[in-house]
């Protein structure tokens, strides 16, 4: 099975996407952007966390609404764990 990181094209992912997030980045945009995945997927995670606490004390306190919310907000932060551990594994620095 041949490696991934030999793939053509993965390569790029190594040392970033020049330009990828700026179409004018060859002719006087901005510098190239690089992603904080890293810390992006810390902040996740400690909102999935801090959610399920607040869930649980909003349950336990009997207030509703903001067990909602909590819940809500837990699934959203959640989701973004999932996509940002998508990308580290996908090879994206950061």
């Amino acid at each position: 099975m041949p490696d991934p990181a030999d793939d053509p094209r993965r390569r790029g992912y190594r040392e970033g996407l020049p330009g990828y997030h700026d179409p004018t980045a060859g002719f006087g945009g901005a510098a190239p952007a690089r992603s904080a995945l890293t810390l992006r997927a810390w902040l996740a995670g400690f909102g999935v966390v801090a959610c399920v606490v607040g869930a649980v004390l909003a349950a336990n306190l009997g207030v509703r609404w903001f067990l909602w919310l909590m819940v809500a907000v837990a699934v959203i932060a959640a989701v973004d764990l999932g996509w940002v551990l998508y990308r580290k594994a996908r090879g994206e620095p950061g």
